[in-house]
């Protein structure tokens, strides 16, 4: 990437920005369809590798691979490391073998095995054994860790020191070695044998006197990750402390790779992205969803869609039983969605509050019946505030005082019941070792809707003493 695009790009306002992107892709696709391959060239030359990568995934299949062999060999292994995994495996099974081998040896190796875990097994056998010696050893040391760990997703390019050198040592190092590095703005010291032992910024580093020594101006107090540690954790690890990389260490506490914020910054997307699709019942997968085929997406919608079908049976089940106290007054069955539909949106937000809760460590301080006690409390507050304007307008519908007690008394038991089961089940999912976000709104809401409607019933026969 050149410092000139860097400065084009830069320049440019957020909304201008957008209307470029738009514009490029509609161009690239028009000039495509009429065969203008120079013309195509030439529009992408000034445009940044990410939106460049954003256009290619916005033209049909036949031209991604037309668009993406107009770009130089620099720029398409730039320009691959942005595209979405599905789009990347594409163009994998389409390319010429020495093509594909020419971009997948110059990627990062973190970006490499984020899409050896996409292809076929197959594949990534073969291209491994066409990589170069130094570069298959680094990919299959990074394959060779638990997915989703930061030893899967650390890159070991990094600039390492010694305590002995001095200043000037030390830049004449980050020189040689700058183009071959994931970043040189933190810089890692290690001893003999590898062992971290401090941290220097290149700030630091450049503000310092030349004959000084590392070891004289390096932070000693060092953050660090094991290898083992979930990616999630460590990406959080980096939000709060503001880094721009994190160093990631075997047992030995042996400096082994690093983890850059742009990683840390995927993570947080791919984690947040899981996070709302399985709140929307639906399974997530790794793949855009959007690139999905219809029949993938059915089947990640109808799992949750079956449990939800099999748990409205048992509401059916419950009115069917309540059958004599309908026949005598007909008029409760009018308010039956109306109390559920409510009980499940209160369950949802409470549910939806503390599982982000759970995943910033918001809430980590208050505890978990801290947290259900205040959920149950603002339960009873909104209960009260939706159990009363329920009641006044049951009675104006119906005009039957005892028929708009039950509704409104209902209510507000509803709402409490909700707020308490939607607080307190994602922290009894999470020490069971289970995802807190299977908590989801479409469970929460059938599970209130069956105790929703036993309450209504329940405290209706009370009420109207039948």
């Amino acid at each position: 990437m050149t410092t000139e695009k860097n400065y084009q790009s830069s320049s440019l306002p957020t909304y201008a920005r957008k209307e470029l992107r738009e514009l490029v892709r509609s161009q690239l696709r028009a000039l495509l369809e009429e065969g203008d391959f120079k013309g195509a060239k030439a529009i992408l030359h000034p445009v940044q590798e990410a939106d460049i990568a954003e256009a290619i995934e916005g033209l049909p299949e036949t031209m991604q691979v037309i668009a993406f062999r107009l770009l130089s060999k620099d720029e398409a292994i730039a320009v691959y490391e942005y595209l979405d995994s599905s789009v990347q495996q594409s163009l994998c099974e389409k390319f010429k073998r020495q093509e594909v081998i020419d971009i997948v040896d110059k990627m990062s190796p973190d970006d490499r095995a984020k899409l050896f875990d996409e292809l076929p097994a197959i594949l990534v056998r073969r291209l491994l054994g066409e990589l170069s010696p130094t570069e298959r050893e680094a990919t299959a040391q990074l394959l060779g860790y638990e997915a989703s760990t930061a030893g899967r997703i650390m890159t070991p390019e990094y600039i390492s020191l010694k305590e002995s050198f001095t200043v000037a040592q030390a830049l004449d190092r980050i020189r040689s070695l700058a183009r071959t590095t994931e970043t040189i703005y933190s810089l890692y010291v290690t001893d003999a044998g590898r062992s971290l032992t401090g941290i220097l910024s290149l700030r630091d580093l450049v503000t310092s006197p030349l004959d000084k020594t590392v070891g004289e101006i390096m932070t000693r107090d060092v953050v660090s990750v094991q290898t083992g540690t979930n990616q999630e954790e460590v990406a959080r690890l980096i939000q709060r402390y503001d880094f721009l990389a994190v160093p990631v260490v075997d047992r030995e506490q042996r400096l082994v790779g690093i983890i850059t914020v742009d990683d840390a910054i995927d993570i947080l997307e791919q984690e947040a992205a899981k996070d709302i699709y399985t709140l929307g019942g639906v399974q997530s997968g790794g793949d855009n969803y959007f690139q999905t085929d219809l029949i993938t997406v059915a089947r990640k919608r109808v799992v949750w869609l079956f449990v939800l079908l099999l748990t409205n049976t048992v509401t059916g089940a419950i009115i069917r039983a309540q059958e004599d106290i309908l026949n005598q007054v007909v008029a409760l069955a009018a308010f039956i969605p109306l109390l559920t539909g409510t009980g499940g949106n209160v369950g949802a937000q409470s549910s939806t509050v503390v599982i982000r809760g759970l995943n910033t460590d918001e809430i980590t301080a208050m505890g978990p019946f801290q947290v259900i006690v205040r959920e149950g409390m603002a339960g009873a507050l909104l209960g009260g505030i939706l159990g009363t304007v329920a009641t006044g307008w049951a009675y104006t519908l119906q005009g039957s005082l005892e028929v708009a007690l039950a509704v409104g008394v209902s209510l507000f038991a509803i709402a409490i019941l909700a707020s308490i089961a939607g607080s307190a089940l994602p922290f009894l999912f999470r020490s069971l070792g289970l995802d807190p976000a299977l908590m989801s709104a479409p469970f929460i809401t059938t599970a209130v809707d069956v105790l929703g409607v036993l309450i209504y019933f329940t405290l209706a026969r009370l009420i109207l003493q039948i």
